[in-house]
């Protein structure tokens, strides 16, 4: 690479890193391209990206972010992976880790807090933003629906006395 598309990496990553929520940092212990393939399209898939980047100009990057601190895990063969979800990237990189032992989580960021390993897997434990929207969503409509039920059951109860009288008049 020269200079200029040296800088124009880190400016790409910056850009990248500026707007993460979350950042998780691996090691790549030998994955092989079509396991690479993998789980950057798994990453693709829940809304995060997989980035790999000479620790160099991964430091220069993480200036100007709020993930400056976690420039120090980015020894050896590493990887970013980001999301603006706060769980996504993380959640992606525990599962794929759990099934390939050539993926070991390093650490990771959520904006001015550095995560250890543990706390990447306690954050991919957690459940999505769209989930916990699902879920608030469903307990807010749950009052609602047992009310209408409510309010419509002495109707349906009055009908079937009526239909029962009906019945019983007609035989």
């Amino acid at each position: 690479m020269d200079r200029a598309q040296k800088a124009e990496a880190v400016s790409a990553l910056n850009a990248t890193l500026s707007n993460a929520a979350s950042v998780v940092i691996v090691r790549n212990l030998g994955l092989t391209v079509a396991q690479s393939t993998v789980l950057r399209q798994q990453m693709r898939d829940a809304g995060a990206s997989f980035k790999v980047s000479k620790n160099r100009l991964a430091r220069i990057a993480l200036d100007g972010t709020p993930y400056t601190g976690i420039g120090d895990l980015l020894t050896g063969p590493t990887a970013i992976a980001s999301s603006a979800d706060p769980v996504a990237a993380a959640k992606v990189a525990v599962e794929f880790a759990k099934t390939n032992d050539k993926l070991e989580i390093v650490g990771g960021g959520m904006g001015d807090v550095i995560l250890d390993v543990e706390g990447v897997k306690a954050l991919a434990a957690l459940p999505s933003l769209d989930q916990l929207r699902a879920t608030l969503i469903g307990l807010v409509q749950a009052p609602a629906t047992k009310v209408a039920q409510i309010a419509a059951a002495p109707a349906g109860q009055l009908a079937r006395v009526f239909g029962a009288y009906g019945a019983k008049e007609a035989a």
